[in-house]
């Protein structure tokens, strides 16, 4: 099952489905599509970034277009897929607060469970989704806005609630968090500084880190893991060499990332390549 909406003025796509969405993810391929996966009465099976992750019954998983993803089972799925030009994160990020925590390109993948109110409150909306993708008028588009809207609202709130944000932070705290993953995803190829990103979000260092300590990461922490997120992903999924990836991940010299990839996998790149090409 499968439905499709598409704006041509814009070149908006919505894509609302089920499993049958994912079947041209039998191979690892970035989606290019944010894209939420959300479990009804069983499980799910899927590999993101060479990863492999169980949807447990009666959760959602939100993915990035960034991510390497690989379907390998499951039934009775609920898929949305949609394009920036449909739902842009960014723009939107005030009415949902969702850039930065659902949708962060690093190795924290978020998998909300739902329970029996929250599951039966996703089915209705849900829909109401397959309805208004019946009702062809003028303010089709702005309606199923309007309901991603709420669906990802919905999802960041189950998100922070059951990651314990709300018992361990402010709201200012997690803010800042989303705002500092934001601006790694955007830079973590030029800047490897906390001062850079310090500097960016009007603050000092050590306030970062002292933030930060209370939701057990550090700002050096998230940098170093979206390099290496990333290194990794060239190494599987590109040819590329040691040296041409060190290049692309913002190193002059191969040796600098060398250590850090060896540090955080205890492997260099080379030896990690060679791992890979061993076991496939």
């Amino acid at each position: 099952m499968q439905n499709t909406f598409t704006e041509f003025s814009t070149n908006a796509i919505l894509k609302i489905g089920d499993e049958a969405l994912l079947e041209s993810f039998k191979n690892s391929k970035q989606p290019e599509l944010y894209t939420f996966i959300r479990t009804t009465d069983s499980k799910a099976e899927i590999i993101v970034d060479s990863i492999p992750y169980t949807i447990e019954a009666n959760s959602i998983l939100a993915l990035t277009t960034v991510q390497y993803v690989q379907f390998i089972e499951g039934k009775n799925l609920v898929v949305y897929q949609f394009n920036r030009e449909f739902y842009c994160i960014k723009d939107h990020d005030q009415e949902v607060s969702c850039a930065g925590l659902l949708f962060f390109g690093n190795v924290h993948i978020p998998i909300i469970g739902l329970n029996d109110k929250e599951s039966r409150k996703l089915n209705i909306l849900h829909e109401v989704f397959l309805d208004e993708l019946e009702t062809k008028d003028t303010i089709q588009a702005e309606m199923l806005r309007m309901l991603m809207a709420r669906f990802i609202i919905i999802s960041t709130r189950l998100l922070k609630a059951k990651e314990g944000f709300v018992e361990i932070a402010s709201n200012t705290k997690i803010d800042l968090l989303r705002e500092f993953n934001m601006l790694v995803e955007s830079h973590f190829k030029t800047q490897h500084s906390v001062s850079f990103y310090a500097d960016k979000l009007f603050k000092s260092p050590k306030t970062l880190s002292n933030n930060f300590a209370k939701l057990n990461t550090s700002p050096l922490q998230i940098i170093h893991e979206r390099i290496i997120l990333e290194a990794k992903r060239l190494l599987i999924y590109t040819d590329k060499t040691a040296k041409e990836i060190a290049y692309d991940v913002g190193f002059e010299d191969a040796s600098h990332l060398s250590r850090l990839f060896k540090k955080h996998t205890s492997l260099s790149p080379s030896e990690f390549k060679k791992q890979l090409k061993n076991a496939s």
